[in-house]
């Protein structure tokens, strides 16, 4: 199924019928195999795809904002931003903050990619993109998106932005990814998000430190120059050669 968007061709997934598997137990070795298969076969993928994209900044955000909402606008100009800092924007792949993000990338210049995920509703493919995958598993797509980034800009989101940002946080939290900048836009709209999080410290579930992980801003110019800072200390690339006997084209 294909539908039309700024004149460019999406093309909707077919979404695979999910099987009801609660209450039945350990499936058999064969389907355990299978899965782990198809896992390690999306990994490869992703892996193959984004080998010689080169570093990126993650945009995180809702796909329900329209393109006339502040929000997209603000995206839009973190894209740009990105691309004329020379690095790659990636995003989720879909609609709303992602597209915004990827739009402003791809106007600008700068490589816009988009690691996609199967969903029967909401999530299709922007048409701003140079390179896309698209993942059957969240767990594999969050993978990726983190993998190949030097820092994330979390916009306003829903539950699924709430989740890439506290894994996020966690792995730098404890030291799994290096300490790369986390930047959380939008005050008005997270401002009882970091009450929480405060709370938290006072009840002693976190460390003081760690309230220092995420830079709280409304400023587009503040989010990227304490992104820029970081990157102009730690920035390095290790040049890859593409090996024609893995089909590696150039």
């Amino acid at each position: 199924m294909t539908h039309k968007k700024h004149g460019k061709e999406i093309k909707t997934p077919i979404i695979p019928p999910k099987e009801h598997i609660f209450l039945e137990g350990p499936k058999s070795r064969g389907y355990e195999l299978l899965f782990a298969w198809r896992v390690f076969r999306q990994f490869i993928r992703g892996f193959r795809t984004l080998h010689f994209m080169g570093p990126s900044i993650t945009v995180f955000g809702s796909a329900r904002f329209k393109e006339d909402h502040p929000y997209y606008q603000q995206a839009c100009a973190f894209g740009e931003r990105i691309a004329k800092l020379g690095l790659a924007t990636m995003t989720g792949g879909g609609p709303g903050i992602m597209e915004a993000a990827n739009r402003g990338a791809f106007e600008a210049g700068g490589l816009s990619v988009g690691c996609n995920i199967l969903l029967p509703f909401e999530q299709h493919e922007n048409p701003y993109l140079h390179k896309s995958i698209t993942f059957e598993h969240f767990f594999v797509r969050k993978v990726l998106l983190v993998k190949y980034s030097y820092a994330f800009i979390i916009m306003p989101g829903g539950f699924g932005t709430m989740d890439e940002l506290f894994e996020t946080l966690t792995l730098v939290q404890t030291k799994t990814i290096t300490k790369f900048p986390i930047v959380l836009f939008g005050k008005q709209y997270y401002q009882p998000l970091m009450d929480a999080i405060a709370d938290m410290e006072k009840q002693g579930t976190i460390s003081p430190d760690d309230l220092s992980l995420v830079k709280f801003t409304d400023d587009i110019d503040e989010a990227m120059d304490f992104i820029a800072s970081y990157i102009q200390k730690h920035y390095t690339v290790k040049p890859r050669k593409r090996l024609w006997w893995l089909f590696e084209k150039r």
